[in-house]
């Protein structure tokens, strides 16, 4: 009877514990998209950007508010700025659907690696979201801008990223996990993905920023930006920036432009790219070899070749090949002698081909890496021209 008893007590129990004890209800909960961090003198300004629900919603019509609104509160800490931000917004700030967190550019010069220790340690925020430098403006300023299409800017911004990565190529996904592995690391450096506001941004506040056939004020991504250890340094151009995925493997399509023989241009898609580094040290002296081996189809011709002939291929090939090499050996000369910091893991590399004569030259990596050879090798392969051979004009002439 007492076994029975006890039963019978513990599954009253189950039941009197069970239910949504610590559920919280969608109307009680402001949803947060985006988090912008700033510094400014010595506390740090949070600006977190809230779905208005409302005004996303297919069912209810427009009533002319934006779709999402940005609060604002500065703290001396990161997690005390956004605790203040209830003394604004008639919600708590949610973020387990948090997409991106921009970091201004004075906060990324003075180091990130308090924002990323809060960012980390929060069991609220989820790991796969973007993480972005803001250049020659603040985090707050971007996200006050309204965007055209996407009607949630932190979407639009999240969706951006992505597609120029696999598209275009000069931009890099980085989330928590990626960039605390390399803030972990001695020796190597972590690169972001920088945008920018282009125009006023006191315009892009404005509802009428997306009401118009030519937005004035746009978000546009401006390069990677490169940082020594968890402090921001520089940013690579855009042309850079496309070099530098190639050499980190990290391009899975581009549009590469090449001179013809006598004139004009033309155009190739790069469909496939794979990086492949090899290193090794040799009576203390570290050495590298790259190998990147590309696929590519003929996009454009605005010039009198004829590509049936396989002369003209490999001529093709041969351009495509030179022009891909000089511009990556260009970024790493940059990246060697200008910033000086190794952000493409060659320490990795040298580390796993030869980890006893690595030990020997890790103390001195920082003064090696500026004058470390690296041999760049790209082969090309053509294997499209498209649907016709040669240009529409010369076609007309013949």
């Amino acid at each position: 009877m007492k076994k029975i008893t006890t039963v019978i007590l513990l599954t009253l129990l189950t039941f009197l514990l069970s239910g949504c004890w610590s559920k919280r209800e969608l109307n009680e909960l402001a949803i947060a998209v985006a988090l912008g961090v700033d510094k400014t003198d010595d506390n740090y300004e949070v600006s977190v950007q809230i779905v208005d629900p409302g005004q996303i919603s297919s069912k209810q019509p427009a009533s002319g508010r934006a779709p999402v609104i940005t609060y604002t509160a500065q703290g001396k800490t990161v997690f005390e700025a956004i605790r203040k931000i209830t003394n604004s917004s008639p919600r708590k700030p949610y973020f387990s659907h948090l997409q991106v967190v921009v970091i201004g550019e004075k906060l990324a010069s003075e180091g990130i690696e308090p924002t990323i220790d809060f960012l980390a340690r929060d069991h609220e925020i989820r790991n796969d979201f973007n993480i972005i430098v803001a250049n020659k403006t603040t985090a707050k300023e971007v996200l006050n801008v309204l965007t055209p299409i996407e009607k949630i800017p932190a979407q639009k911004i999240s969706s951006s990223i992505q597609n120029s990565e696999k598209a275009w190529g000069s931009t890099l996904t980085v989330n928590i996990d990626d960039l605390i592995t390399t803030l972990r690391s001695n020796e190597n450096s972590p690169v972001l993905t920088a945008i920018e506001v282009i125009g006023d941004p006191k315009l892009g506040i404005d509802q009428t920023n997306v009401e118009r056939i030519k937005t004035p004020v746009i978000l546009e991504f401006s390069g990677l930006a490169v940082f020594k250890q968890d402090k921001f340094v520089g940013v690579l151009t855009d042309d850079e920036s496309k070099s530098y995925n190639f050499l980190n493997d990290n391009v899975e399509s581009t549009i590469e432009v090449i001179s013809c023989p006598k004139e004009g241009r033309l155009s190739t898609e790069i469909t496939k790219s794979k990086t492949k580094i090899k290193g090794k040290i040799v009576n203390g002296i570290p050495k590298l070899t790259v190998h990147i081996e590309i696929d590519q189809n003929v996009g454009e011709v605005d010039c009198t070749i004829n590509l049936a002939e396989k002369e003209t291929i490999q001529m093709i090939n041969e351009k495509t090949s030179n022009l891909i090499k000089e511009k990556t050996e260009q970024v790493l000369n940059t990246i060697q002698k200008n910033y000086q910091v190794d952000n493409l893991g060659f320490s990795e590399v040298l580390h796993r081909a030869d980890p006893k004569e690595w030990k020997k030259i890790k103390e001195d990596w920082a003064t090696i890496f500026p004058e470390l050879e690296v041999n760049v090798k790209v082969n090309v392969r053509t294997l499209g021209v498209g649907t016709i051979h040669n240009s529409i004009s010369q076609q007309s002439k013949e």
